[in-house]
């Protein structure tokens, strides 16, 4: 599933400037990474994060949460849901760049 140019437009837009986090492409998509390691990523129009185990458990439980499929599940990752908004989803993205900071 490719990711189109306003795909990825949104996400650079949707990931807050934090210290040490970077925007780039992997393998067509985008991942943010903060200290080399990825936390937030794109894969066509879904978002995933990688969380901390009480983050994954919490937001497990929403509706429309999956799992992040770039090619098979990824450990540790979830799809927000495509109903999010945008501002729910840069508040997943910063408690998942802060998870691993």
């Amino acid at each position: 599933m490719k990711a189109s140019d306003e795909d990825k437009e949104r996400f650079r837009a949707l990931v807050p400037e934090l210290p040490d986090v970077v925007v780039k492409p992997m393998f067509g998509q985008l991942g943010a990474f903060r200290d080399g390691k990825m936390f937030a990523g794109m894969y066509g129009e879904a978002i995933g994060v990688k969380l901390a185990p009480a983050d994954l458990a919490e937001l497990s439980a929403v509706e429309g949460v999956g799992p992040f499929l770039p090619v098979k599940p990824m450990k540790q990752w979830l799809a927000l849901p495509a109903s999010y908004s945008d501002e729910e989803i840069t508040a997943w993205i910063v408690r998942a760049a802060e998870s691993w900071a």
